[in-house]
Order: C-alpha cells, then structure tokens, then sequence
C-alpha cells in the first residue's frame, strides 16, 4: 500500500483508481495528489464513494485497479467506532493511543541499560511525551469533558458520548494521515467549533468527509468531489469550490449548447443541398465535418430533491406561552423559570452544550413532556411537527415508506399517498422499499415528511441534518425559509441556524435567555472561554452588525415581505372573486325575461353601464392580481438563491 520514501512521493497519490462495490461502479480510473500537511474536505453526494475512499485508503478493501500511494512512515489514524464500555478513564484512554508514548514509558520503568534509559527519554522529550497530559485533557475539554468527567470510566457515558471520547483519542495520536468520517455528527455546535480550530491548526495531512459548510470553509485548505465516478481537486475553501465548479458547470453546458445549434445548422444545410449537383460538393464536405465533430458532453448534476412542508391554517398570536414553567424528568428540574412565548413566524435556533436542556425545552414544546410545574397556554388548535434524529430508530424496519405513511392516514387514495411522498424526495423505485434498505438521508427525509403531515403550526427540527449531504442541507434551508410556520431549531450546523434563525436562545444552567448577538459572537466566546458569558442576553447590542447577523436580519426581511406580498395575492383574488359575484349576479339579472322590454330602458341602461364597469374593474383587479403574483413569485426565487 505504501510507496516509496522519495519525496516525490511525500503525498498521498490516487492513481487511476477503479473500484466497484455490490456491481455499482464507484471510481473509474479516477486520479488525486493530496500534499503532505494539507486538509482537504472530502465531499460528493451521498453514495458517490466517500466512506469507500477511507476504507481503501486504510487498506481495509482492494481496489479493482491502480494504486494508492503515500509514504511508508506514514501513520494512518480514523475513528471506527466508539471507545469502549471499560472501567478505564476518558483521559487514560486517550492517552493510551500514542502507542509510542505509551510503550516508551511502560520502557522507561523497567529499562536498566544507562544508555538505554537515555535513549528513551531523549525519544520521549521528542515527542513531547511530558506534557501529554496536559495535551490529553486539553483535547477531551474541547469536546465536552470537564475535569470531573474525564476521570469516570468509559462505561458511564454513552454511545454518543464515547464516539467523542474515540475522536479524542485519535486526535491526540496526531497520525500523519488523519482520516474524519462526518466527525461533527456527535457534537454539539461548541464541540464543532472546537474542531474547526483544531483542525484548521492541525500540522499533519487530514482528510475530513463532512457536509458541514461552515467547517469546510474554515478548517480546509482544499476540496476533492468525487462525482461521475472521478476525482477532481479544487484549492480553498468549500464555498470557492461551489463557486468555481458552477462557473464550470456553466461554461460547459454553454459551450453543448452551441456546438448543437452548430450541428443542427450544418445538418440543414446537408439536408437541403447534398442532392443538388451545384451544393452537392459542400454539402458532402459539411457531411464529414460533421462526422468528425466530437461532441462536448454538458456536464449536469442531478437535482435535488426538495422539501416541501405543507402551509398551516392562521392561527391569532401567540402560538404558545410558558409562565413560570419547570421541566425535568422524575420530578427533577433540568429548566426551570421558563417564560417564553412564541408566535407565527418565529425562527428560533436553542444554543447551549450537550446536556443542557435544548432536547428537553424541545420535547416540552412538542407536547412529549409535560410540565412539573407553572402554566403552558395555546390553543386547542394548536398542531405541532416534532422531528429528532433518535426517531430514526422507531422506523419499521421491514416496512416500506408507503407503509409508514398509510399508518397516518389510513383512509387517503394510494394516489394521494403516493404523491404525498413523492412530494418528500420518494420516486416510484424506492416508495416500496423496505426502511432498513434506505439510506439515512433517505429515513430523514421520511421521519420530515410524517412530521409534517398535519401542516402544522409549529416545527421543531432537533439535528434535522445530520444525514443529508451538502445539496439536501440547502434544500432544507430553502424549505424553511419558505415554511410560513413557526421554526424551532437545534443543530450544530451554523450555516442552518445563521441562514434560518433570527432569534437564538441560549439554554444554560437550567435557564433559557434570548442572546443578544449572532452566530459569530457565540463562536467567539465559544473560543474565548468554556462557559457563555451569563450575561449574554443583557448585552448591549453591538452598533456594526457582523455578516451572521446581517444574514439572520435579512432573512427575516425576506420572510417578511414574502408574507407581504402573499397578502397582497390573497387580496387581489378575494377581490377578484367578489367582481366576479358581482358580475355573475347583474348578468343573472339582466338575463331574466322581460328585462330588455322598452319600458325598461332606463333600467338596461343602469345595469349596462354597471355591468361595463364590473367588467372595468375586473380588468384592473387582474393586472393587481397578476404584479402581485409576480412580485411574489420573484420574491420566492430569490429567497432560493
């Protein structure tokens, strides 16, 4: 697997690779040089590869052909799996995998051998074997232990909790190559803050599979897409990638579109002219020309499926309100003095650390949880979504979307049901395949659909994109921002909560305060310090807004005239409507018999000269009908952009 120690090769080098997994084709002679001490985001739709990469690149599978090259010195280190459930501690665990360290010291106790023991602690001091400690905790602080914490046993944290123990580990071995599989789907937004730093100051090669924007742009250096079965490098940042690969994509398919229209021009003029003696020859020279045209394959990518969530029925404000609430579980509070309130069209994003609360506030929204204590008024029409990442676990294993939707709504068409989840992203070949075949974009995709059913008034997202490549995060965010609902989010996707929330609060010390800054202030202090300033939500508000908020303010305008505007719509077609009636009703009148009677002369006048006016303002209410569903149908296209 390894190359070669030139420095020619000091990099990693995929070379004409071809690979094929369960006779899908994967990697068709695909090529990448990777340099030493480069990050470089590994991104690509769901099912291009990425996973499949890694494991080849570890050697844990065989390439079909060609070779994968990288210097033989070359550590190579990623997290599969979660650390186990033992009664060692957290921080000895990490400190246990610099296996060198770990077999140095254990050298050091029994070595006899002056220059032996010299050796060993020469070696240790190069390795900066004495402050591991420090390094160690340091490392396990950023990912969510404190002190107390990192000295209890494995055993008594959970799955989730001992994945980040896992990546500690990793991270501390500091392996030439690193290798990440979407390391931020066990954080909470601290923790990915963290890594973004770490990572961005991380002096070995890394290659970080990730559908985070926000840590691609900030912690890489590079971008490789695996797509149509290729390889192709782009330097920077994820957003200079997304830039430059549609300015490509452009560039391409404008580029088909012209040599078609040169093609159909030539073959006219073939068509019309090759039997006509006087054309004949520059017909058949056109023939060849044409022949030998190669043509120039646009390059496309398939669309993405969209969301849709369905538009809830008004309801007067507020939505809900908590008075003096406490929440917890066997009758302990982990919140409490809770008064808050929400209203259509808020969009609020819960901040905090893992075990906080954000979960809990989220459940005691949705109705899940009831209230230890205080008050909780809305209304008896209040309909609420819930979606949260552990309900992929409560999907039927052996039974099909279809299946899970009909349970809903039993008495509706197969039509209806069908369309239903077409509407979520399910085409016709996967409608009736069974859950545990989906892939967990797919079960996302699902779990939003069922909770949205209802089109209801409230949505709470808890970690909505966890399974969704790039493409489908981008989808959801439009989805949102179009939603004419009530948003409530958790997630540790900070372009989610900076390009959808408005408002953030934060969820700490048992405690819930609206934080009066943005995204960027919160990271800041994230970085500054372990604890968020207490004092958040009474700071003075900053006069220079930052692009975060900037973004937030602007989506909030966005859903503001959006809302506007639909209100116009809705006005021009009520007005509309009652022209109509108004018409309908004089024309019924002037159709009854005897009407056009010459008594009645002053009477058809009347209603002549009042039919033509209706008619009048039936003409100008359609030109308001019609500005109006333009102005709307530009705003919502903007909104997408």
């Amino acid at each position: 697997m390894a190359g070669s120690e030139s420095s020619v090769l000091s990099m990693l080098k995929l070379q004409n690779l071809s690979f094929s997994i369960e006779g899908k084709l994967l990697f068709e002679n695909a090529c990448a040089v990777i340099p030493t001490g480069h990050k470089v985001g590994i991104v690509g739709r769901n099912g291009t590869g990425k996973t499949s990469l890694f494991r080849l690149i570890r050697g844990e599978w065989g390439a079909d052909s060609g070779e994968i090259d990288y210097p033989s010195h070359f550590r190579v280190g990623g997290v599969d799996q979660e650390a186990p459930a033992n009664n060692v501690s957290l921080l000895d665990t990490v400190l246990t995998a610099d296996i060198e360290r770990s077999y140095l010291m254990a050298q050091a106790e029994t070595a006899t051998e002056p220059d032996r023991i010299a050796d060993i602690h020469t070696r240790l001091a190069d390795i900066d074997a004495y402050s591991a400690e420090s390094r160690a905790a340091s490392i396990l602080s950023g990912l969510g232990f404190n002190t107390s914490a990192q000295a209890r046993a494995c055993h008594e944290f959970s799955g989730g909790w001992r994945m980040r123990v896992a990546l500690a580990a990793v991270l501390f071995s500091q392996p030439d190559l690193l290798l990440l599989d979407e390391p931020t789907n066990y954080l909470d937004l601290e923790g990915v803050v963290w890594l973004e730093a770490f990572l961005a100051k991380y002096r070995h090669t890394a290659l970080v599979i990730s559908h985070d924007r926000q840590l691609l742009n900030r912690s890489v250096t590079g971008i490789l897409h695996l797509t149509n079965s290729k390889f192709a490098y782009y330097k920077g940042s994820y957003d200079q990638f997304d830039t430059e690969r549609r300015m490509k994509l452009e560039q391409q398919q404008s580029m088909a579109l012209k040599q078609e229209l040169q093609r159909k021009h030539i073959q006219s003029f073939v068509n019309r002219f090759r039997y006509k003696a006087s054309k004949a020859r520059q017909a058949q020279s056109r023939l060849k020309q044409l022949e030998k045209m190669q043509p120039i394959l646009a390059l496309s990518e398939q669309a993405v499926a969209p969301f849709c969530f369905p538009t809830p029925q008004e309801l007067p404000p507020p939505l809900m309100v908590l008075e003096n609430v406490a929440v917890g579980y066997d009758k302990k509070p982990v919140l409490r003095k809770l008064d808050l309130r929400l209203d259509t069209d808020d969009r609020i994003a819960l901040l905090g650390a893992n075990g906080e609360g954000k979960s809990t506030l989220s459940k005691l929204f949705a109705g899940r949880i009831q209230p230890l204590s205080g008050k909780i008024v809305k209304s008896d029409k209040l309909r609420i979504g819930f979606f949260a990442q552990h309900q992929l676990d409560e999907l039927v294993a052996g039974e099909s979307p279809y299946q899970h939707m009909e349970r809903l709504r039993p008495k509706e068409l197969p039509t209806q049901l069908r369309a239903r989840l077409g509407g979520a992203g399910f085409d016709a070949n996967i409608v009736d395949n069974p859950v545990e075949r989906l892939s967990g974009g797919q079960k996302a995709r699902l779990l939003m659909a069922m909770a949205t059913i209802d089109a209801p008034h409230i949505l709470i997202f808890d970690e909505p994109t966890n399974h969704l490549d790039i493409e489908s995060r981008e989808a959801l965010v439009h989805a949102l921002n179009a939603y004419e609902g009530t948003v409530i989010l958790v997630s540790h996707d900070s372009h989610l909560v900076e390009t959808v929330a408005d408002q953030l609060w934060i969820v700490q010390d048992g405690l819930v305060a609206p934080f009066d800054g943005d995204m960027a202030d919160y990271q800041r202090q994230l970085l500054a310090g372990p604890a968020i300033d207490r004092a958040a939500g009474q700071r003075k508000k900053s006069k220079s807004m930052s692009s975060d908020a900037k973004s937030r303010s602007s989506g909030f305008e966005h859903r503001q005239n959006l809302s506007q505007l639909r209100a116009k719509v809705k006005s021009a077609e009520k007005a509309l409507g009652m022209l109509a009636i108004e018409k309908k009703q004089t024309e019924v009148e002037m159709a009854k018999p005897g009407f056009y009677d010459r008594r009645n002369s002053r009477k058809i006048a009347e209603f002549s000269i009042k039919l033509a006016k209706i008619e009048a303002a039936i003409i100008d209410a359609e030109q308001d009908w019609l500005v109006a569903e333009e102005a709307l149908d530009t705003a919502q296209k903007a909104l997408l952009q």
